[in-house]
């Protein structure tokens, strides 16, 4: 039997949900979505193009959605100001919960919901897309591989030009640290996985050059060290000339005694280390090509499988909102070091955030 879900938001984004990440799991059985909404009354008809809901399970009242319509879980695919009122709103009618990411859009409202989502007994995942994308995948496979001895450093590049106003959608160019929370919550996420270990200092700059059109902050440079010794470099640009490495066609550079490892544009390639050859330079198209992993589903539609695998009770999502408390620390060290001037101690931050709710 499917498992019954509500889908919270269906513009932008959510228009996403409706037509590419959700279809291929409810053609396999694994859910029914039995109601759908949004604010927007014109968005909901994503839903009945995409879903194939009737106008009668399509809503703009969120209460009168979940109180009409008994579920298992639901998805939040909404700006992040509104994630922990959904949460409210799902726990209340005993749901499970599938967000998109960031958990919310405060460090301490995410920990709140962690712990309401603990005390409910509920099980919450959060869609980190970009970590769970094929190249992405592909390249933590071979660094995981062994083949390459140890991981010294990584460097990862997101360019695009979006400086205009709502080219990269409405919301985000009016609220602070664009690029923190809707962006870097990704690649940040993506060098912590990949280094294997959680991160311990962060260090920060981000700003809006006079020709970015933002309430707040667009570009960013932020090194990172991780409790295992690895390091990593980010480069995060939203209103650049031109987009070098936009979605999903990320740069991530892994720098391992044995070898160099490039993604870029959605190719991977290894450059081996010789010997002897001090002064040996590895040129794009001149490495060792490794195909990608090939599979029936990326991204958010496996990770909406995952996520009902876990309610099967089988293995707990890798994203689970326990452990995405560590991608959105990230985050807002980066914002706290770039207003402070001084480097962050993540974990810290991340237990005073966790001690303050219990105050």
């Amino acid at each position: 039997m499917p498992y019954k879900m509500i889908q919270v938001g269906t513009g932008g984004w959510g228009a996403t949900w409706c037509s590419r990440w959700l279809p291929p799991n409810i053609k396999d059985g694994l859910v029914e979505v039995v109601a759908a909404i949004d604010a927007n009354p014109d968005a909901l008809v994503n839903a009945r193009q995409g879903l194939g809901l009737r106008a009668d399970q399509c809503y703009t009242d969120l209460r009168k959605a979940f109180d009409e319509n008994p579920a298992d879980f639901c998805t939040i695919v909404a700006p992040p100001a509104f994630h922990e009122q959904v949460v409210d709103i799902a726990l209340a009618h005993d749901l499970h919960i599938l967000s998109e990411k960031p958990i919310a859009d405060t460090l301490e409202a995410s920990v709140r919901i962690a712990a309401k989502v603990k005390r409910a007994g509920k099980k919450m995942g959060v869609t980190m897309s970009h970590r769970f994308d094929q190249d992405k995948t592909t390249l933590r496979r071979e660094l995981r591989s062994g083949r390459n001895g140890a991981l010294d450093y990584l460097v990862c590049r997101f360019t695009c030009d979006c400086r205009k106003f709502a080219s990269w959608g409405k919301f985000r160019h009016e609220i602070l640290d664009a690029l923190m929370v809707e962006g870097a919550v990704h690649h940040l996420d993506i060098l912590a996985d990949l280094s294997g270990a959680r991160c311990d200092t962060l260090y920060a700059q981000t700003w809006n050059p006079p020709w970015g059109e933002y309430a707040g902050d667009s570009q960013g440079l932020v090194t990172m060290h991780f409790g295992n010794g690895t390091r990593a470099m980010y480069e995060g640009a939203k209103t650049n000339a031109v987009g070098l490495n936009g979605w999903t066609n990320e740069y991530v550079r892994a720098e391992c005694e044995g070898a160099t490892l490039v993604m870029d544009q959605r190719r991977i390639e290894r450059f081996a280390h010789v010997a002897g050859n001090a002064w040996s330079a590895g040129q794009a198209g001149q490495g060792e090509p490794l195909a990608l992993i090939d599979q029936p589903k990326w991204a958010n539609a496996w990770l909406i499988e995952k996520f009902v695998h876990w309610l099967d009770g089988g293995e707990m999502m890798e994203t689970n909102v326990e452990d995405n408390l560590q991608s959105v620390a990230l985050i807002f060290a980066a914002i706290e070091s770039s207003r402070t001037g001084q480097a962050v101690k993540v974990q810290q931050l991340l237990a005073s955030a966790r001690q303050s709710q219990l105050a």
